[in-house]
Order: structure tokens, then sequence, then C-alpha cells
């Protein structure tokens, strides 16, 4: 019998599921790394246009990993599906960002609180004034715990979510420091925005790999062991959530 799946971008795999946390980094590949690196017996739940999907265990937690692809559109297409269609009730973004402050240095960690944005994905929800994307509170404070825990910087405030990676506007990064929003990336708000329709719960955990005003950024050796530190930030929290 053919496996049905609700879903046009999400297959399981006979005899797969997928946990009720799921950690997600924009890059499918990185899904796979972590899996075979932190995940205890992982199992592939999907590979539907290569978005690799993996379900194992960390400190005995059930926990899923799977890629989102990169900005809002494609995050959301999978986040609200795995909401909606495979019983997930929280995911964790893991990805890189780079910094606005002269105070967010690269290899820092940032746990974003909220999220400003410029993308037209906040205009769908139909509250008269403006939707602030929010994190869930119980999982900030379980991150910013085991930052803490493994003695690592962390960075805790809001960030800005970009549609443009070359954005028209060359000062809209200055525009964005003058608020004093920590770093830019292009998915956590749009992982807020969904979390909150559908009632569940979301986190978005960054590395900063370069500065925007500084020129700064991590080589490869750098990059890999700072985003060690984030990935076991997430999995950590995700082992703590009920």
């Amino acid at each position: 019998m053919e496996n049905f799946s609700p879903s046009a971008c999400i297959e399981l795999k006979p005899g797969t599921h997928v946990a009720k946390v799921v950690l997600m980094p924009g890059d499918p590949l990185r899904a796979k790394y972590i899996a075979d690196h932190y995940l205890e017996n992982p199992v592939l739940f999907n590979d539907v246009r290569n978005m690799l999907g993996y379900t194992g265990t960390f400190e005995g937690k059930e926990v899923s990993v799977m890629g989102s692809g990169m900005g809002v559109p494609s995050l959301g297409i999978y986040v609200h599906e795995l909401f909606n269609f495979f019983g997930v009730e929280a995911v964790i973004r893991i990805g890189s960002a780079g910094a606005l402050q002269d105070d967010v240095h690269v290899r820092d960690v940032v746990i974003a609180m909220s999220a400003s944005t410029n993308s037209a994905f906040l205009t769908s929800y139909d509250l008269s004034g403006y939707l602030a994307p929010t994190a869930d509170y119980n999982m900030l404070k379980d991150a910013v715990a085991a930052a803490e825990e493994m003695g690592v910087k962390a960075d805790v405030g809001s960030v800005y979510t970009s549609d443009f990676f070359y954005h028209p506007d060359k000062q809209v990064n200055q525009k964005a420091r003058d608020l004093g929003l920590l770093c830019v990336e292009m998915e956590t708000a749009g992982l807020y925005l969904t979390a909150m329709a559908n009632h569940k719960k979301a986190l978005s955990i960054l590395t900063i790999s370069d500065h925007i005003f500084t020129g700064e950024a991590l080589n490869a050796e750098d990059r890999q062991n700072s985003f060690h530190e984030m990935m076991l930030i997430a999995l950590k929290t995700a082992a703590k959530f009920e």
C-alpha cells in the first residue's frame, strides 16, 4: 500500500514518525550532520526534494531534525505542515546570522526573544495593528539556562528577519542597528508567527558567523566549533521540552 501523506513536501517513510520537537537548520545537509553526530539511532523520515529529516534521541529524549530551506516562505511551508499534519508541538531554528551591534561578536550565540521583519508574511494575520513575532518563554528560559551551564556567551534580545539577502536599501542594516536589533537573518519571524497562529511553541537560536559593520567573519574551523555550541544548547532545550 502506498504511504499516504497529507503534505506535498513531507512524506513519512514507512515505519517512521516525527518527534514532538524538531530542530530546523536551513541546510538539509546540516540536518544530516546533526543526526549523524548528535542523535542516537537516527532514522530518515523524509527526503522529498532532498529536504532531509531524521528522528533519533538525545539524552533519552526523542528529537527530530529537518532542513527548512532559505527564507520565511520555505520555512513557513515546512513548519505549518509539521505542526498541522505530523503532531509536532515545538520547533527550534538553528542557523547563522550577521551581527549588527558592537557588543555582539562572531562566535556569539544569539537567542531570539522576538523578531522584527520586513516580510509581507506578517500582513497575512488579520490583526488591527502589527503582530509581534515572539518566542516561547519557557523554551527561551531553558536555552538561556543551558548556555549558562555550558559557559557559553549568549546574547538574548530582538533580531531582524529580512526577506532580502541583498537589500536594495543600503541603509537598512544601519536602521536595524540604531533600533538595537542584535543581528539580521532570514527565518525567525516566520517561525514565530507560524507557531503563534497554530498555538504551538518556537525558539530561534543563532550563531553569529559574521559582523555586518566590522567585516569580521568566522573561518571554517571556528564556524564548526561555534555551531557545535549552538547545537548543544538547542538539543538540551529540546530535551527539556514537556
